[in-house]
């Protein structure tokens, strides 16, 4: 096994599937059967979860709302998101905690640093909600900021396209893709991994991510294993 202990990030676009909105719950059952082969073999699994499904600080903040309340509504989104994937884990026996932020006591656990790696040594997977509690930061910003914090090996950040192209591949099928990068090439390719703070956190930290598809079934399996899936970030 290649990476011992990793942080899964997720957007919140991944968990509508086939929808426009919301939490497809075909979906988010094949997101946990696919993380419970992982977590079988002994790896030490976190998750941070967007919440662009239900919705989206900035783009409420575009509409007029005030930027901080939209962001707040955009950290209760991933908690909403984190509440389904953690019953979507029990249903298929993965012992599961979320930890927020944000104190939702009633719901989850307050994020306590040795406690969630405690959570990780006894093979429980942790969910962190609710993004970094601030308004102004990213859920990219969070994992990363996560990642550290609980000594991941590596962010993990599943997509819908199977890793780093030169151009959109959804909108370009010339686009090529690339294997391995430096973080030096992608800010000279200017290519859009996370938003700027996520990615310069990352790069200080010497935090290798991967980029990959994971609507393919097996794909976070394999990568664990230490195939080459999608595209690796590292120094």
């Amino acid at each position: 096994m290649k990476y011992k202990r990793i942080l899964l990030k997720l957007s919140g676009e991944a968990l509508m599937g086939q929808q426009n909105h919301g939490i497809d719950p075909i979906r988010i059952d094949d997101y946990a059967k696919e993380i419970k082969e992982i977590q079988k073999k002994g790896t030490e699994i976190a998750i941070v979860i967007g919440g662009g499904n239900i919705f989206r600080g900035v783009s409420g903040a575009s509409k007029g709302m005030d930027r901080v309340q939209a962001d707040y509504m955009g950290m209760l989104a991933t908690v909403i998101n984190g509440l389904a994937l953690q019953t979507a884990l029990e249903n298929n026996d993965v012992p599961t905690r979320l930890q927020t932020a944000i104190k939702i006591e009633a719901i989850a656990e307050p994020f306590i640093k040795r406690k969630a790696t405690r959570h990780l040594e006894k093979g429980r997977v942790v969910i962190f909600g609710s993004g970094t509690g601030n308004p102004y930061f990213t859920t990219d910003s969070a994992a990363v900021l996560r990642a550290i914090e609980i000594n991941a090996d590596v962010i993990l950040k599943g997509t819908r396209v199977d890793g780093i192209y030169n151009e959109d591949p959804e909108k370009n099928k010339a686009a090529v893709k690339f294997d391995n990068l430096s973080f030096d090439d992608v800010l000279k390719k200017g290519l859009k991994i996370m938003d700027s703070t996520a990615f310069t956190l990352s790069q200080e930290n010497k935090l290798p991510i991967i980029v990959f598809d994971m609507n393919t079934k097996g794909n976070l399996s394999r990568i664990i294993q230490g195939e080459q899936i999608g595209t690796r970030v590292d120094l």
